[in-house]
């Protein structure tokens, strides 16, 4: 049974006070909501603070991203043993502005997938195809090619303990989105290539959510696909009403 998955990924958005205040205000609003789980991903600068916020409540506390070794000479980075210290419980990997502006490449997102694991995160391991490549006919291609790489140290049972967010990288921040149809498209072909990977059953438990440009306008369409199990959500996650207007759109009988 997959219950809806609502993450709000803050980039680089919010001070620590402005950050505490939002997730207390997003705690009252989604109180009696059980049946949709919501995640906030701040700053790192914010996770402790949100987490100690958010304590006890129902909403949930990730990371943006994680470095893979526990210790070292890695200016700037933040450690997966570090993101755990915080009472975050998740971790958001591979997002493509990533691997657009810094370079990230699919043997990091593999190294930090192993890492979050190690240290008891939940990784929110983003894929999905440029422009160029959907035009081509490649979408399908690149998205088992990222599945393979990204996901090579993962044993089957650990599946069930991570999360893929799929986002077409021309629908990231542009107004642009996939349409249902092409959503539940991309979601079928990821879920039926974990099954081939990893096994049916193991795969019928991971949630695969969808992001680029969702907003409350368009969560109901995109929910009520069978394979999408819930949303990434950007820009709309920086004002607490928007985004609690995406949460409870969100809600369906899980499956």
């Amino acid at each position: 049974m997959r219950t809806p998955l609502i993450v709000g990924n803050w980039k680089m958005h919010k001070t620590v006070d402005e950050a505490v205040q939002y997730v207390k205000d997003l705690c009252s609003l989604v109180k009696d909501i059980n049946d949709v789980n919501v995640v906030i991903a701040p700053t790192f600068i914010a996770l402790h603070e949100t987490a100690k916020a958010t304590r006890n409540n129902k909403v949930k506390i990730a990371a943006q991203d994680l470095y893979w070794e526990v210790e070292g000479a890695f200016t700037g980075e933040v450690s997966g043993a570090m993101i755990q210290g915080s009472g975050a419980q998740y971790v958001i990997i591979g997002h493509s502005e990533r691997r657009a502006m810094f370079a990230e490449t699919d043997t990091h997102i593999r190294k930090k997938v192993a890492a979050a694991l190690t240290h008891s995160l939940t990784p929110i391991v983003c894929i999905g195809e440029t422009l160029d490549q959907r035009e081509s006919g490649k979408t399908f291609d690149i998205l088992d090619h990222q599945i393979a790489i990204n996901l090579a140290e993962i044993k089957t049972d650990q599946l069930g303990q991570i999360v893929i967010a799929y986002e077409p990288v021309w629908a990231i921040g542009t107004g642009k989105n996939a349409t249902p149809m092409q959503a539940a498209e991309a979601h079928k072909h990821i879920r039926s290539r974990l099954a081939s990977t990893f096994g049916k059953e193991v795969a019928a438990q991971c949630h695969i959510i969808y992001g680029g440009s969702v907003k409350p306008k368009n969560i109901q369409e995109l929910i009520a696909q069978s394979d999408v199990d819930g949303a990434l959500v950007g820009g709309a996650s920086l004002e607490v009403q928007a985004f609690f207007e995406i949460i409870s759109r969100s809600r369906k009988a899980t499956v």
